[in-house]
């Protein structure tokens, strides 16, 4: 934020997760968020999407598994259980760097992200509500164990206990939710996705979710749009909105 430099009190502080194949700097050159969390005074971190350098056997062989493909896990099958260990990572490690070294708030902290990121966003948040007010997805990959991306990067990552993968997947974690206050999560997603059917499975999690009196989920269908990053920049500026009604 434009006074971040200047400001005794400690800013609210978004943490966004990207998707398949995106480092850190896809969310910060592409969408356009640095104008949208100026106006929110909002720090916005964007850490990247997998280990990178380990070069285990067919890490870099394909886009939907590997580097660029962490899914926000960890691992525990070898050799990724070694250090794909991207929620431990995220939760952990990458929050106690923020905290440690800049000005934001630990009591004011939001979660979101895109496709593989919205999965993070809301396994993570689902998790561990204690560490966010809130979390939003957008186009997010929400039913894992029965999508393609998914089922690749769970059979690889975990093996083949299907229990395993359910601790891990948005949908199965829905319906088993509790809070004593309900927990508040944005997702939208664009009607015309073609990853929509075979990958993200958006509806399932919604479906379940809002049976879930612990959940508050907010659902906005985008007629009209697909999956990439046009979409994304057109209705960003809705997700810092949500959030800022929790952290600002």
């Amino acid at each position: 934020p434009p006074s971040y430099s200047s400001a005794a009190d400690k800013f609210p502080v978004l943490y966004f997760l990207s998707g398949l194949t995106c480092t850190h700097e896809n969310f910060t050159i592409k969408s356009g968020m640095q104008r949208i969390a100026a106006q929110h005074g909002m720090v916005v971190v964007s850490p990247d999407t997998s280990p990178r350098g380990s070069d285990h056997p067919k890490e870099h062989d394909d886009w939907d598994f590997g580097s660029g493909a962490g899914f926000y896990l960890d691992a525990t099958n070898a050799p990724w259980s070694e250090n794909y260990r991207m929620y431990s990572y995220v939760t952990r490690e990458l929050l106690e760097a923020i905290s440690g070294n800049f000005n934001v708030s630990e009591e004011k902290r939001a979660l979101s992200g895109h496709s593989m990121g919205g999965h993070g966003s809301l396994v993570i948040f689902m998790k561990n509500p204690h560490l966010f007010k809130c979390c939003t997805a957008l186009a997010p990959i929400s039913n894992p164990c029965q999508g393609l991306w998914g089922v690749k990067a769970f059979s690889n990552y975990f093996g083949e206990d299907r229990a395993v993968w359910a601790d891990w997947d948005a949908t199965e974690l829905a319906g088993k939710f509790t809070a004593d206050t309900p927990a508040n999560i944005l997702v939208c997603q664009g009607d015309t996705d073609k990853f929509l059917e075979k990958e993200l499975l958006t509806g399932n999690f919604v479906e379940v979710a809002k049976g879930n009196s612990c959940l508050n989920v907010d659902y906005r269908l985008r007629e009209g749009y697909d999956h990439f990053y046009p979409y994304i920049a057109t209705f960003l500026h809705e997700h810092f909105e949500y959030i800022a009604k929790f952290i600002c």
